[in-house]
């Protein structure tokens, strides 16, 4: 919890030094009736006395002034909200190893169903891009806000030869500038923007995705990786076993290069959890909330109680 006045606290000394004054003033009495009365005559003089829970009250009381004096310093906590506006473009490899069988059922299938899973949860207000790329990189669907649209461009998703990585991040960085300047315009402000790439080998054609790395790095959009499949993963192709390893190191180089984020998933399960990880970053913010009302129910209840005492320790039957 933090404060956005967190010099009020201060006051709560003042709290302190009423309670200190209630004990020297419970002290001094205690000896001037020590001074002055035969203890002997005590039972007799003040058979009722209420004892230890006539302190209860004032107790109550200064608990509850404290609560408001908390609250005076406006406490906050961090709470998880979506975001009203982003854009993020989902780049998935769809090259020939994607239809690999080491995540089963295949590779491609796998990853239609988690890039799914991902765009359905995420805020209504995050504009989702896709770009496939295999030979060259193509940008299926345009930022929007129209989720179903990119679900059923998701799962339209077939293979082709050949992987130009390096051109899946220029065309996603394409399609990025031209939201954020579309959103810019509507706005008027800055909206975060990210790309997510899947892919699961080594780029074969196209430009060098170190330098796609760089144009985003220097667009200041961050790029998670997702370096997709097993060391242990093939396809036939002309009747030859084809090994199509993922390529973790290169997928971690761009996300170190870009600020993202780079993960490796193994399974359909793990490239949920990826996705899910994702998701919740670039779907939702922390922000600061106040909750100082909580302090001023509390002070409420204490004083209602500290009342409720007060009469019942004070009454006499008549």
């Amino acid at each position: 919890m933090s404060f956005l006045h967190a010099e009020r606290l201060w006051l709560l000394l003042g709290v302190v030094a009423l309670a200190a004054g209630y004990i020297a003033v419970l002290r001094l009495r205690a000896r001037s009736v020590a001074r002055y009365t035969n203890p002997e005559l005590y039972d007799r003089l003040a058979p009722d006395r209420p004892g230890p829970v006539r302190h209860v009250a004032p107790a109550l009381a200064m608990g509850a002034l404290a609560l408001t004096l908390v609250a005076v310093a406006q406490p906050t906590r961090q709470e998880r909200v979506p975001r009203e506006k982003g854009v993020v473009v989902l780049a998935i490899d769809t090259s020939l190893s994607m239809n690999a069988t080491d995540i089963s059922p295949t590779r491609i299938q796998a990853a239609i169903a988690g890039a799914k899973n991902f765009v359905d949860e995420l805020p209504p207000g995050i504009e989702v891009g896709l770009v496939a790329f295999d030979s060259d990189a193509r940008l299926l669907v345009s930022p929007t806000t129209d989720h179903e649209s990119v679900d059923g461009a998701i799962a339209s998703l077939t293979v082709n030869e050949r992987t130009a990585t390096g051109e899946g991040v220029y065309t996603s960085l394409d399609a990025v500038k031209a939201a954020l300047t579309d959103e810019s315009s509507k706005t008027g402000g800055s909206v975060p923007a990210a790309i997510v790439l899947l892919s699961d080998g080594v780029e074969t054609v196209g430009r060098s995705v170190d330098a796609a790395a760089a144009s985003a790095a220097e667009a200041k959009v961050p790029v998670s990786t997702i370096a997709y499949g097993t060391p242990t993963g093939t396809i036939t192709i002309d009747g030859q076993t084809v090994g199509v390893p993922a390529d973790p190191a290169t997928m971690a180089a761009v996300a170190k290069t870009t600020g993202g984020t780079s993960f490796e998933a193994t399974s359909a399960g793990e490239l949920h959890d990826v996705y899910a990880h994702i998701q919740t970053t670039i779907g939702y913010e922390t922000v600061p909330r106040e909750v100082g009302r909580a302090f001023i129910g509390g002070a409420f209840l204490l004083l209602l109680l500290a009342g409720g005492i007060a009469i019942f320790t004070s009454a006499r039957p008549l």
